[in-house]
């Protein structure tokens, strides 16, 4: 058994590392942030983000399933009814874009260094996470009459980092 970190294992720096682990909640906060909504509709949406999170514990890649696990023990369990924490950037839209330039320089990493699979894996679990949380919430309306379940600034954010993830 190896006294290695288990990212060194997987081939990866400290800095790399954290780039990944990070990532995932950033997605969770930005899209959550495209719209305005009330505090219990994002507590849903971080709650929905979440729960993708948690279950790639069970991934096949052992990439995702890696990098779930450090960011399950870093934020809580949900199944374990620990409420993740509500992040509340101070400017949603720069916040976005920087989320959106990791997720570029995270590809840029993944071709260089992770399988195929496991990189394939790992961009296609950040895009499920935007959906999950930008689908969790339905935004405007009176009363639940006429909101949108997913706004145009939502269905932006949730393309914009399918691009940056892009090949």
């Amino acid at each position: 058994m190896s006294d290695d970190p288990l990212y060194s294992m997987l081939g990866f720096t400290d800095s790399e590392w954290g780039l990944l682990v990070g990532l995932p909640q950033s997605v969770l906060t930005a899209a959550s942030v495209a719209s305005p909504d009330s505090t219990r509709k994002t507590r849903a949406e971080a709650e929905a983000g979440l729960d993708v999170i948690s279950d790639a514990r069970a991934s096949a890649s052992p990439l995702v399933a890696a990098v779930a696990g450090a960011i399950v023990t870093r934020v809580g369990d949900p199944e374990l009814g620990e409420e993740p924490p509500v992040i509340e950037p101070g400017d949603p839209i720069a916040y976005a874009q920087d989320v959106l330039d990791r997720a570029a320089e995270a590809n840029a990493l993944l071709v260089a260094k992770a399988e195929q699979a496991d990189a394939e894996t790992y961009k296609h679990w950040l895009v499920e996470i935007a959906e999950s949380v930008v689908g969790a919430a339905s935004t405007g309306g009176v009363l639940g009459l006429g909101a949108e379940s997913v706004t145009d600034n939502e269905r932006a954010f949730r393309d914009d980092l399918a691009k940056a993830l892009a090949d």
